[in-house]
C-alpha cells in the first residue's frame, strides 16, 4: 500500500468476489479443476467465514495460465507448482531490489547532506595552502654587514 486510504468497497484484481461456479466459467476450467488445484496449492482462493472459495481477478489469470502451461505446454502439474512458486519468489526479489536501491539513494542522498554541511562548516579566515613548486635555481644569502 503506498500509505493513502482506501476506499473498502474499491475493488482490486487481488479482491476475492467470484464463487467456484463463476471462476470455473470464467477460467474455462471445470470447477472440480479448481478444487483439485487447490488442494495441490497450485491456486489457493481466499475462503469465506463458511470455508467457500472466493476467487479474484488475480486467481482466475493464474488459473488461465495454469491452463496454458499444462495444455498448451504440456507441463505437468508438479513442474507448474514450480513455476508459479519461482515466479512469486523472483517478483518478491524484485520488489526487495526496489526497497533496497531506494534505501540507498536515502542514504546517498542524506550523505551528501552531511558532506555539504561539512563543507559550510570549514573556517574562512585559513588560507589554502598551495604546493611550491621546486626549481634548480640557487640563491645565496648574504646579511648585510653592520655599520659601525
Amino acid at each position: 500500500m503506498d500509505g493513502r486510504r482506501r476506499n473498502p468497497y474499491e475493488l482490486t484484481e487481488e479482491t476475492p468476489v467470484y464463487v467456484i461456479s463463476v471462476a470455473a466459467q470464467l477460467s474455462g476450467l471445470h470447477p472440480q479443476t479448481l478444487r483439485q488445484y487447490d488442494r495441490l496449492g497450485l491456486v489457493s482462493p481466499d475462503r469465506t467465514a463458511g470455508r467457500g472459495r472466493r476467487y479474484s481477478a488475480r486467481d482466475i489469470e493464474l488459473l488461465r495460465q495454469v491452463q496454458a502451461l499444462s495444455q498448451d505446454e504440456g507441463i505437468n502439474l508438479a513442474g507448474i507448482k514450480r513455476i508459479i512458486e519461482l515466479e512469486n519468489q523472483v517478483a518478491a526479489l524484485q520488489s526487495r531490489v526496489g526497497e533496497l536501491q531506494s534505501a540507498l539513494e536515502g542514504a546517498a542522498a542524506a550523505m551528501q547532506q552531511r558532506e555539504a554541511a561539512v563543507h559550510a562548516s570549514y573556517r574562512r579566515d585559513l588560507v589554502p595552502y598551495q604546493e611550491v613548486q621546486q626549481t634548480s635555481a640557487l640563491v645565496v644569502w648574504r646579511p648585510k654587514k653592520p655599520k659601525d
